[in-house]
């Protein structure tokens, strides 16, 4: 048994950490990952060749090196069920914030709401492959992650149109207080995923959850709740857009992670 461990720079948010359990799946021999998003490391148990872990890593591009890799006596005991649980649980928070999100966005006239819904989307994709590569074969986890990954960028593009079409013309002003209590409500959501997926792992990693509230994730919700403030002491669309525009593009580069390991 080897223990290797990298230092994954971009690793900041549990989206990343599930993309690259499902690019790892690929890989026989590795027995168990151990993530600390705080510090961004992966820590790595395997019988497989870390060169070829190292070049699957790459293809993800999220600045990854080698800091050590070295036999040890670990006995690691495999137990799937408990990450099922968890990755449900998860994804279920997402996917009712996405609807809950999309639905005031829409309502409310908030391009700021309706771009969080779909970041939060997104991670419903993310944790919905990963209970696929559980228990599902390679070659169907890598089709739906395709079809997932292309209903991303559609979704983000139509977005990112309206927005457009909003800076050009002339539109209502999104309702502010919609825009920060709903972001708050999705803070906290964030929040508990985080939570849960932190003491998931060693009993010291939940001590550092508070360092993962500079993941994506917060930072988009802090800046739909600062866009709608702005929104209300301007009087104008402008800052509600502009957060639109930003957390549209991260969904377009997140779904271009998931096409690749479509491939």
């Amino acid at each position: 048994m080897k223990k290797s461990i990298f230092k994954i720079s971009k690793m900041d948010c549990p989206s990343e950490e599930n993309l690259i359990k499902m690019k790892l799946s690929d890989i026989d021999g590795i027995k168990q990952l151990d993530f600390n998003l705080g510090e961004r490391i992966l820590t790595l148990y395997h019988n497989s060749n870390v060169n070829e872990i190292g070049n699957a890593l790459k293809e993800l591009k999220l600045n990854e090196s080698l800091i050590s890799s070295e036999e040890t006596d670990t006995i690691i005991t495999e137990s799937t069920r408990s990450q099922s649980e968890l990755l449900w649980t998860v994804l279920i928070i997402n996917f009712a914030f996405f609807i809950i999100e999309m639905s005031t966005g829409l309502i409310s006239k908030s391009m700021g709401l309706v771009a969080d819904s779909l970041d939060m989307l997104a991670d419903s994709f993310v944790y919905g492959l990963s209970l696929i590569a559980v228990g599902g074969t390679v070659l169907k986890k890598k089709r739906i992650a395709k079809y997932a990954g292309y209903f991303q960028v559609t979704l983000a593009i139509i977005g990112i149109v309206e927005v457009i079409r909003r800076f050009l013309g002339y539109e209502a002003l999104p309702v502010f207080s919609t825009m920060i209590i709903v972001s708050i409500f999705a803070l906290i959501a964030n929040g508990i995923c985080l939570y849960l997926l932190q003491k998931s792992k060693s009993n010291e990693a939940h001590m550092r959850a508070s360092m993962i509230f500079t993941s994506n994730d917060i930072i988009i919700n802090l800046g739909v709740i600062v866009a709608g403030v702005l929104v209300n002491w301007l009087h104008s669309g402008i800052p509600d857009l502009i957060i639109g525009i930003i957390v549209f593009g991260l969904v377009i580069q997140g779904a271009f992670r998931i096409l690749k390991l479509s491939k």
